[in-house]
């Protein structure tokens, strides 16, 4: 039971440390944070299962994470308002072709960011961006203007479709 308890906590913690990171920073991240992700994916294994090294202690702390996981999950799936707090909602940060500056400060993303983005979607000139919106998972998607005043779609920089 103490390791279903400790991994509860950790789990509680990882969940709070991933939202307070943001949206963007987990979706690009460097060599070097995914090196210190793992390095944290064995420092939680160790306050876990607090030296147990027995393959029931990991079965159980697997089973629990697995299981807290299934439980936000179903949430989320199950009540809008716990969707917005557990996982965020899209954000405005380009519309008709003017920036939203207090969006970008507030996911603390730069404007080349944005810049790189858009290249990579084949925009060239924000002029040419109805919407950009910052999706939970961190992507961006891009609905491009057009010339006759309705916006069209546009795909993602990762090649998916905008919404």
């Amino acid at each position: 039971m103490d390791i279903v308890l400790r991994a509860t906590a950790m789990f509680a913690v990882l969940f709070l440390l991933l939202r307070l990171l943001g949206k963007r920073e987990l979706s690009q991240m460097t060599p070097f944070e995914l090196i210190v992700l793992v390095v944290m994916g064995d420092l939680v294994q160790q306050g876990v299962t607090h030296n147990d090294f027995s393959v029931t202690g990991a079965l159980l702390a697997i089973v629990t994470f697995a299981f807290w996981g299934v439980v936000l999950s179903w949430a989320t799936y199950l009540s809008p308002r716990a969707e917005r707090w557990l996982e965020s909602e899209p954000r405005v940060i380009i519309k008709d072709g003017i920036l939203r500056e207090e969006n970008l400060r507030r996911d603390r993303i730069t404007r080349r960011e944005v810049e790189s983005e858009m290249r990579l979607a084949g925009i060239a000139s924000m002029r040419d961006v109805a919407w950009a919106i910052l999706e939970p998972q961190g992507r961006i998607s891009f609905i491009k203007a057009d010339p006759g005043g309705e916006p069209s779609r546009q795909t993602a920089a990762d090649g998916s479709a905008a919404t």
